[in-house]
């Protein structure tokens, strides 16, 4: 691999190439939104339209004619939203400002015969169509969830605008309306009627149509993302995954986590070459890769290749979570991209696997105590149980499941017993109770995918909330002491997020930085538990191997992280498990990572 370190050197032929590529989109796209913000103002607010600043906001798109207040409003509106397309470089954002602004100008001419206006306008249209090769990005993945998100957002952007508009001309206002009569009043006119609110001359006809055009923007917007073309959740094909399989059969061995690329959740890319390939999933304008790409480490920059051609072409935000020193070195290499060290994953070695020692004392101890109490442990692959303990297997990990949503993206497979997985293990935990519960003996699962022909990567931990605690260890134990029989050698655990700073923090000596660093993340694990993730971890006396997330800019962080949450199920807009229908086929498994509220510390 390449000894220089690649940010340095693509600063540097930043720094020597001038501006970036996307430079002119973003300019354009804070144009439109500073003309929008000066619309809505003109629109909203009478004393901007008779102050100085009306005198080049009133010749901006949208403020003429009759109706100046109203257009002004929805002009404004449109361009703010047509700015965010403009930033990400959207082909039909492109197309909606080259019609817009025209049309404004032609406006402008038209009824208040001013060249002012229509040479703004054509300043804002020029740029749009001498860079408009930069405008390429096709519409981003999207379900019917977006106009309900747009109607809720809209709806009450709109009421608020709407109670800006009817309280800021108090000086025409008939009595003093209360409140909520003032509300009423916003709610009747966003669907074009006429609310309790009475004005003086002709400002009730302004906040009329003003409060109209709220209302119409609303429904326009809605209606159209309602029942625009959809385009399908991304997902693997039945070809696609059997690609996948043959990848891993070959090549699997090299990533702990090659085998969570067959999440069905995900879409895919190959190389040219179809030897290596890389999964992943937008969210919200970021494309999320999980992992080392799959194949022949020779084919990853054609896969890489295909992957960032992907992200250009829809203007998404390429980023990598989870991948190894090796992938974050082969990515940053060949993209540009910056590598950041997440943390650190757990791997256990079988052969030098002991319960022997003062170091395993405390689980020693736990696992003793927990058998001696009548708990037995059994370790199998999926293929040798029945389709009935697979069943009762899978309808017990949904009810033990500590969360209302799925967790799970980069580190889960996102089902349990499939026929294609019998290759996985299943580690159980029973305890015979004079009354059985509706699952029987069983009080703990533990799930675990291959890695190559003789490793093992922990999918999911699942326990009933009544079992003595330690179920967590216990199956650990079971599985790793039984993995020999099945050819086992190296087992995958948690993936515990900053764990060098954990680990440095606390040490004798540790500066004020770091101490600092490490305070923060203790304090971030009352919601979070890293710290706790990492003592579990840590009590199995693993190897740690470094995990990196690779990212475009420093500044795509807090975004990349935010998608990342969501990607694993941290952060959803899903409804409550209570309200959402149970269906009776299997239920997809929760990220290996969830599960860190039910793992105990002695």
């Amino acid at each position: 691999m390449s000894g220089e370190v690649p940010s340095r050197s693509t600063w540097l032929r930043r720094a020597l190439s001038g501006p970036r590529p996307e430079a002119a989109p973003a300019l354009v796209a804070r144009a439109c939104g500073l003309v929008g913000l000066l619309d809505i103002a003109a629109g909203v607010f009478p004393r901007f339209r008779n102050s100085r600043m009306h005198a080049i906001a009133e010749v901006l798109p949208g403020a003429f004619g009759p109706f100046a207040a109203a257009l002004s409003l929805s002009a404004g509106v449109l361009l703010l939203l047509l700015a965010h397309g403009l930033r990400r470089r959207k082909r039909r954002a492109w197309r909606a400002a080259v019609v817009l602004l025209p049309a404004g100008a032609i406006a402008q001419f038209t009824y208040r015969h001013s060249l002012v206006g229509v040479l703004i306008s054509l300043a804002l249209l020029a740029p749009l169509l001498r860079h408009r090769d930069e405008f390429k990005a096709l519409p981003d993945p999207r379900s019917r969830w977006y106009a309900l998100a747009n109607f809720v957002l809209m709806g009450a952007g709109s009421i608020f605008l709407g109670l800006v508009i009817v309280s800021v001309h108090s000086a025409h206002i008939v009595g003093d309306p209360s409140l909520s009569d003032r509300l009423e009043h916003v709610l009747f006119g966003l669907f074009g009627f006429e609310g309790p609110v009475d004005y003086t001359g002709n400002t009730d006809w302004t906040v009329g149509f003003s409060l109209g055009a709220l209302g119409l923007l609303t429904a326009i917007t809605t209606i159209y993302l309602a029942f625009r073309p959809e385009h399908p959740a991304a997902h693997l094909t039945e070809d696609d995954e059997a690609r996948l399989r043959a990848l891993l059969e070959r090549h699997g061995g090299r990533d702990s986590l090659g085998h969570f690329a067959l999440r069905r959740d995900k879409a895919v890319v190959f190389s040219p070459s179809g030897k290596a390939a890389v999964t992943y999933r937008v969210v919200h304008g970021v494309m999320l890769a999980s992992g080392d790409p799959i194949g022949d480490v020779e084919a990853w920059p054609g896969a890489i290749e295909r992957f960032m051609d992907e992200a250009k072409a829809h203007s998404w935000t390429p980023a990598v979570m989870g991948c190894s020193e090796t992938g974050a070195e082969v990515w940053t290499r060949e993209t540009g991209l910056d590598a950041l060290e997440l943390g650190d994953e757990a791997v256990v070695d079988v052969a030098d696997f002991s319960l022997a020692g003062r170091a395993m004392r405390n689980v020693r101890q736990m696992v003793k105590r927990i058998e001696r109490a009548g708990y037995e442990t059994r370790v199998r692959r999926v293929r040798d149980l029945g389709e009935g303990e697979l069943d009762r297997i899978r309808r017990a990990s949904e009810d033990w499941r500590g969360t209302d949503t799925e967790r799970g993206f980069s580190m889960a497979l996102g089902r349990i017993g499939d026929a294609s997985d019998g290759d996985c293990l299943i580690a159980t935990a029973h305890k015979a109770d004079d009354e059985p519960g509706p699952y029987g003996d069983l009080k703990a699962v533990l799930h675990f995918v291959p890695w190559g022909p003789d490793g093992a990567s922990l999918d999911l931990m699942r326990r009933d909330r009544s079992a003595d605690p330690g179920m967590n260890e216990l199956l650990i134990v079971a599985a790793l002491q039984a993995a020999p029989r099945f050819g086992i050698e190296h087992v995958s655990l948690n993936f515990a997020m900053f764990r060098s700073a954990l680990a440095r923090g606390e040490k004798i000596g540790a500066g004020p930085v770091l101490r600092a660093w490490r305070g923060l993340l203790v304090f971030l694990s009352r919601w979070f538990q890293i710290e706790s993730l990492y003592k579990f971890n840590a009590k199995f006396r693993p190897r740690w191997e470094p995990r990196f997330v690779v990212y475009a800019s420093s500044r795509d962080l807090p975004r990349l992280g935010l998608a990342a949450m969501q990607a694993e199920g941290f952060v959803n807009l899903a409804l409550p498990r209570v309200l959402r229908r149970r269906s009776a086929g299997p239920r997809p498994c929760a990220h290996r990572m969830a599960e860190h509220k039910e793992m105990q510390t002695v």
